[in-house]
């Protein structure tokens, strides 16, 4: 099953519709698929092409997503399917995102065969990843619900690029969320996303506001594009007010890929000197990731100092929290934690879930 009528649509003259899912608000004659390719008008219906079918799955660390504050060391089954409703000139995932031939690419599995494979493999959650979640929306609100029968967590990873009208159904299915807060200026989004700013932000004062879903934020800073001393602290600034003190952000290293390969690669000190800026604005657990940086991605108690969690890339060393508190002081720290971490460590398992001849 890859293909089924989906929501999130309204009938427009001249035999068109128009998506209502994404804030592109694509206006689609039959036949037309969207910007994301995998919506379009079939009959003067809205359909989604890619219902069961994945570009693969592989079972992760965690912290890959990444979550720091949401049960670490802990497997996760990771899949994606294909498109994206973004078109990211920087997309480090773009064999994905950009793929339009996905009986090529595509392994299947029905929301219920995802669920029995989290449980037979001991992964605590699915994470909708490698493109967005977003565009297969109904797929990845099966699968939640499937893996919520066995106590199953669901964690999407997204450019939280969606419509007011579709983010509650969305998120209602979701345990936890990485939101990539691309940059914070309209002028990045327009220029490198062919996206906007505003809809993202939304996006984040929604989940606050109105959800119970863990989430954490991830920037890629690009040299000479988002990595400002002033964008990064308007940024901070902004998550600080808005937000609140105790949202984990990450600042992750760009490397060249798709259609930026002349930009060079982020020095990590570009990633110490954001992470400065942005606890010298009130957050407190802030990360660098995509380099070596034990210190800058161990998480410490904002209290008394202590080193809660030790991070060695993805591998996970020192502990010293009990029910979720700083051993030392008994300052909580936010998050989804258990008394001891798990174990999965740095490796990825690719799974194969079908033959492939």
């Amino acid at each position: 099953m890859s293909v089924i009528e989906v929501g999130f649509w309204h009938e427009l003259d001249q035999n068109k519709i128009q998506c209502d899912l994404c804030p592109r608000y694509c206006k689609l004659a039959d036949g037309q698929r969207g910007l994301c390719f995998v919506r379009g008008n079939e009959g003067g219906r809205m359909h989604l092409y890619t219902y069961g079918r994945s570009s693969g799955f592989c079972i992760d660390p965690v912290e890959k997503k990444p979550l720091n504050h949401y049960l670490p060391g802990t497997p996760v089954l990771s899949f994606g399917t294909a498109g994206c409703n973004l078109t990211c000139k920087f997309c480090q995932n773009w064999d994905m995102s950009k793929a339009r031939e996905m009986d090529r690419l595509a392994d299947t599995a029905s929301p219920e065969q995802l669920a029995k494979y989290c449980k037979t493999h001991k992964c605590r959650s699915v994470a909708f990843t490698y493109n967005d979640p977003v565009i297969f929306h109904e797929y990845a609100e099966d699968v939640a619900i499937a893996c919520h029968e066995y106590q199953i967590n669901s964690i999407a990873v997204s450019a939280g690029y969606i419509t007011d009208i579709a983010r509650p159904r969305f998120f209602e299915h979701m345990d936890a969320a990485n939101i990539d807060l691309k940059a914070f200026s309209e002028r990045f989004y327009k220029k490198l996303c062919g996206a906007s700013l505003t809809p993202v932000l939304d996006t984040l004062l929604y989940i606050h506001i109105e959800t119970s879903v863990w989430f954490e934020i991830t920037t890629l800073l690009i040299p000479d594009e988002n990595d400002s001393n002033e964008e990064i602290d308007a940024m901070t600034q902004w998550i600080y007010n808005n937000l609140g003190p105790s949202i984990p952000l990450h600042f992750s290293a760009f490397h060249p890929d798709w259609k930026m390969k002349n930009k060079d690669r982020t020095p990590a000190s570009t990633l110490t000197r954001a992470r400065d800026i942005a606890m010298k604005n009130g957050l407190r657990y802030v990360y660098t990731g995509n380099v070596h940086d034990t210190s800058g991605s161990s998480t410490y108690c904002h209290n008394c100092g202590l080193r809660l969690i030790e991070r060695n890339w993805y591998q996970l060393g020192e502990w010293h929290l009990k029910s979720g508190c700083c051993e030392n002081c008994g300052e909580p720290l936010p998050g989804r934690f258990e008394d001891s971490h798990g174990c999965w460590g740095a490796h990825r398992q690719p799974l194969y879930l079908q033959d492939r001849n």
